[in-house]
């Protein structure tokens, strides 16, 4: 029984503090793949049967995207939000400054090396409880 708990401990050392260290690198490069963001204060266009967002960017232009269904539905009713839009383009906007799927890769990558180190703390404790 003790070979086979430490088999399971070694396995979820390597496994959690290898899987989080290159899912960290993964939200890395997706955290430098989504370039950077600026906060506007965003007037809100009710058109037709699609949500309309406009914003002045940092170099005094005028921005303009059509709001997805989700974001649409966020905004109901809003005549202005907080917006962040992408540095260098303008008709791309988020509700959040940080990407979601940057914010969910880290995450899982820190759950990941979180298991890693409580397998490995886990291990070096029963090696000298045992002893």
């Amino acid at each position: 029984m003790d070979a086979a708990l430490d088999a399971i401990l070694e396995i979820f050392s390597w496994v959690g503090l290898g899987a989080g260290v290159l899912v960290g690198l993964v939200a890395l490069i997706l955290w430098a793949v989504d370039g950077s963001w600026l906060p506007a204060r965003g007037v809100i266009d009710h058109e037709d049967d699609r949500t309309v967002v406009r914003w002045f960017d940092d170099a005094g232009g005028v921005g303009a995207a059509t709001a997805t269904h989700a974001e649409a539905e966020r905004l109901a009713g809003e005549s202005m939000t907080d917006i962040w839009y992408r540095l260098g383009s303008r008709d791309r906007f988020r509700l959040t400054k940080r990407s979601p799927a940057v914010r969910a890769t880290a995450r899982l990558a820190a759950g990941l090396a979180l298991l890693g180190v409580v397998a490995f703390a886990a291990s070096w404790i029963l090696l000298f409880v045992r002893a």
